[in-house]
């Protein structure tokens, strides 16, 4: 039986009259995509053709889910709303504080001591407000959603960028900051620009050891970090139908590292099979019923060229097994390329570590094709030269694979299990020797590779493949080897080679577990008082900011020129600061700690303007704040990539940023941005980059008239007191201006309400 049946039904039922309308309304056959997102409009059935890129448009999502790193700040803004319930079925995961030491029972242990605060907080909060809570050590956030409340052609929210995962089952499901949470929570409507489409067409059928990993590798290498920018990504073609659910999921996942707003696939035959496998017949059975709005029509993929704005073809039959990076997920290289490569770069080619595992590669197929491999250690005399880590998905993963053996198979290779949470492939890896910043080469499963992403170190180099192809690295310790066309010496001095990989979907007995980790909420929750204490590091009651003061800006100082890539880790850093994630004081000492500052290439250490010295970044914001001096933070493209959390967003404003401005953003960062009441400007001449000098003052002269699609100017005053007017972009609208003029979207949600 599903959660939350009767809203899954409700969304079927409207379906075939509101699709219906918007074929009629846009004047041509609809893809999946069009489909899900014309069902859900916050006004009802289509009246009007929406432009892809430029139109916003109000939403009714179906429901929301948090992890409990970005949950902590999304529900202190909640509590401010005003409202007895959330709107909508929501639940949190505690996933993001569990860090990676030793093994999965002392690790869960030490979380529920330290961070005992905060688990407490959430479930209380959780509780009182009509919240289902999924308790430390139940998994990791998108795993249990995919398992237990995705369903196809519904539309999801979720405060971390790889809500997306739940495309996998034929969902709209989209990474979002909080405060776009807090208004879906609180009964709003959720904007959205409508999104362009690109489309990926797949034939012919992944075989030996590539994986549908693999797809979505070779997808980023073709799209980059930023080519899925305002895209959804609809995945189709014989070789979609091919493709587990779970793998699917994989691919939906790995769509947020090209900036893609979701990724999805149309509902077929092994979405019916996972929704029956993990006990939801009632939905593969409603879902059945209305298939054919489950998928795009007809048309679209017999000519998809006519219905999408990027067309991507791949071959699965001739698809190689990539590795990704260093330090980027777009850096695709083909396995057969990857010693040339290697040797070209410098890369160090012993293989230090292996993982395997994370929201991105958990599922019961992928620990069943690496334990394929990890059995033919022992069946070879083999040796595994790395070390080998392990992060289960989930409780009902882990039951499932120990149940069925194949924990016994990997504790033969000396392989470490983790706790079900996020570990390594957040940073929360505690990591022996990484203080020593040795450069050192690791493999792993998971989405992200940014430098110090997964150990703190910025010398680790990390490349992104398969379960499968991971493992037979970790065995072979190597990067320069060649699972399809290299031998490996044996302990007998003999010639081996691996074997394909071998799987499971699904687990032929099905899925089990004893304890998955639920905690319903109170069923009346008016009763239940939620503590913060007044004297602690961990949370912090928000205060409201401070709204506009219909002036324009003048004597602007400059807090950091940001040089290169500039990623949401750069701008709060996660790892051991996610302690401070309800704590926006404490956990504003990090703000922009990672990014490189122009004008000395270093990190941390920018000059103060008031005196001459150069200081941690922090730390000069906050002798501006105290002396009532208005700052600016410049950047380069894409700048706010990579994760969802609006912290990094909020703790730039908490300490008295005024104006972001870049040459382009990340989606989800730039919503941030305006939600929280700041100015996230593009300049309409990328050249005007080079403009921007260290000692520069800066003035907003006609911020006073801040309207949509209406230019901005800023007068630069240099240092030798010349002057220069260049002009920025924006993409505000009127509700959009209507939140920086309030402060944030939060003060306005507050004013509406009252």
């Amino acid at each position: 039986m599903a959660f939350d049946i009767e809203m899954i039904h409700s969304v079927y039922n409207r379906m075939k009259d509101r699709v219906d309308a918007a074929r009629e309304v846009v004047g041509k056959p609809l893809t999946l995509s069009e489909k899900i997102l014309y069902n859900h409009l916050w006004d009802g059935k289509a009246t009007t053709s929406f432009k892809r890129g430029t139109d916003y448009v109000d939403f009714t999502p179906d429901r929301i889910a948090c992890q409990d790193a970005t949950a902590q700040m999304a529900l202190l803004q909640f509590m401010h709303a005003g409202k007895k319930s959330v709107a909508v079925p929501t639940t949190v995961h505690c996933d993001h504080l569990i860090q990676a030491k030793v093994d999965a029972a002392t690790d869960l242990k030490r979380a529920n001591e330290s961070s005992n605060e905060v688990f407490n907080f959430l479930e209380s909060v959780s509780s009182k407000y009509g919240i289902g809570f999924w308790k430390p050590g139940a998994g990791i956030i998108h795993q249990v959603v995919l398992e237990n409340y995705a369903f196809p052609g519904g539309m999801m929210i979720g405060t971390d960028s790889h809500t997306v995962n739940a495309g996998g089952l034929g969902m709209i499901a989209i990474g979002v900051g909080g405060a776009d949470a807090v208004d879906v929570m609180a009964g709003m409507a959720w904007e959205l620009k409508f999104p362009k489409l690109i489309g990926v067409k797949l034939t012919g059928k992944l075989s030996g050891w590539t994986a549908p990993k693999d797809i979505i590798l070779k997808v980023a290498g073709i799209l980059t970090v930023k080519g899925g920018t305002g895209a959804i990504i609809e995945y189709f073609g014989e070789g979609a139908k091919s493709l587990s659910c779970t793998g699917k999921g994989t691919i939906c996942n790995m769509g947020a590292e090209v900036g893609a707003t979701t990724s999805t696939f149309g509902y077929d035959k092994s979405m019916e099979r996972y929704l029956r496998s993990t006990d939801r017949n009632d939905v593969a059975d409603a879902a059945n019923a209305v298939k054919d709005y489950l998928t795009a029509d007809p048309e679209v993929y017999q000519n998809p060229e006519l219905y999408f704005d990027q067309i991507i073809e791949i071959n699965l039959s001739d698809l190689e097994p990539h590795l990704n990076g260093p330090f980027t997920p777009d850096l695709a290289t083909p396995i057969s390329k990857m010693k040339e490569e290697a040797i070209k770069n410098n890369w160090p080619l012993d293989i230090e570590v292996g993982l395997i595992g994370s929201c991105t590669n958990s599922s019961y197929e992928d620990i069943s094709r690496a334990a394929s491999l990890a059995k033919q250690v022992a069946d070879k005399n083999l040796k595994t030269k790395a070390e080998f880590m392990i992060t289960p998905g989930s409780e009902q993963v882990r039951y499932t694979v120990e149940r069925d053996g194949f924990i016994k198979t990997f504790d033969k290779i000396g392989a470490t299990v983790f706790a079900n949470a996020c570990g390594p492939c957040i940073g929360m890896w505690d990591r022996v020797g990484a203080e020593k910043q040795e450069r050192n080469t690791i493999v792993h499963s998971f989405n992200r590779n940014f430098a110090k992403r997964a150990d703190g170190n910025p010398n680790t180099l990390a490349f992104v493949g398969s379960p499968e192809l991971v493992t037979a690295l970790a065995i072979a310790g190597r990067l320069d080897f060649n699972p399809l066309t290299d031998k490996l010496i044996n302990e007998n001095g003999e010639e081996v080679m691996l074997d394909e990989p071998t799987g499971f979907e699904l687990p032929l007995l099905g899925f089990d577990v004893e304890d998955a980790g639920f905690i319903e909420p109170a069923k009346d929750g008016s009763n239940i008082v939620v503590k913060v204490a007044p004297n602690s590091e961990r949370l912090q009651l928000l205060e409201p900011f401070l709204p506009w003061n219909g002036q324009n800006i003048i004597g602007a100082k400059l807090l950091i020129k940001a040089l290169g890539k500039c990623t949401t880790d750069h701008i709060s850093m996660a790892g051991p600061w996610l302690r401070f994630r309800g704590h926006l004081d404490n956990i504003a000492n990090n703000t922009l700690i990672g990014a490189v500052n122009a004008f000395n290439q270093k990190t941390n250490l920018v000059k103060n303007q008031l005196t001459g010295e150069y200081r941690a970044v922090p730390d000069v914001q906050r002798i501006y704040k105290a002396n009532h001096i208005p700052t600016m933070v410049v950047g380069d493209h894409n700048y706010g990539e990579g994760s969802s959390r609006e912290h990094a967003a909020m703790q730039p404003r908490h300490l008295g940023v005024n104006v972001v401005l870049v040459k382009s953003f990340a989606r989800i960062h730039e919503t941030n941005l305006k939600k929280q009441g700041m100015l996230g400007l593009t300049f309409a001449n990328e050249a005007d980059y080079n403009k921007i000098l260290e000692n520069d003052t800066f003035n907003f002269i006609d911020l006073v008239d801040f309207a949509p699609e209406k230019q901005l100017t800023i007068e630069i005053v240099h240092e030798d007191g010349t002057r220069e007017l260049i002009k920025v972009n924006h993409s505000y609208n009127e509700g959009q201006i209507e939140w920086f003029k309030a402060g944030s979207a939060l003060n306005l949600i507050k004013k509406q309400h009252n």
